[in-house]
């Protein structure tokens, strides 16, 4: 399970899990305790292997005091190749839904309106 290319990054995000926890003198079993998850999930987590939850790892970050961490994994303001190619696009004008449905059904109603009217005795305006 997973990549080649992140078997590195989790073992390094587990590393430095691994030493948040030991600076602050806290057991694997008292980690695992207060995050509300097992002792080997813990030792799974530091070890660096990809099927630990994220929400594991969320918990893990609590106690350790390093939430906030989490948020900035992702932090948009510092995706270059998003902002560039959301520069590159240029500005969009959105459409909601509505104005969609709107623009679609205005062609079949006029062209409703241009057909001829039949009455039942056969006459055609």
């Amino acid at each position: 399970m997973g990549s080649p290319k992140t078997k590195p990054a989790l073992e390094r995000l587990g590393q430095d899990v691994r030493n948040a926890r030991l600076r602050r003198g806290i057991a694997v079993a008292d980690l695992a305790v207060r995050a509300g998850t097992s002792p080997s999930s813990i030792a799974r987590l530091e070890r660096g292997e990809p099927g630990v939850a994220i929400g594991t790892l969320a918990d893990v970050l609590l106690v350790l005091g390093l939430l906030e961490r989490l948020a900035d994994l992702v932090d948009i303001r510092k995706d270059d190749l998003g902002l560039a190619l959301t520069t590159e696009r240029g500005p969009r004008r959105g459409r909601s839904f509505a104005a969609k449905l709107r623009k679609q059904k205005a062609p079949s109603e006029s062209a409703q309106e241009r057909q001829d009217v039949v009455d039942p005795e056969g006459a055609s305006f």
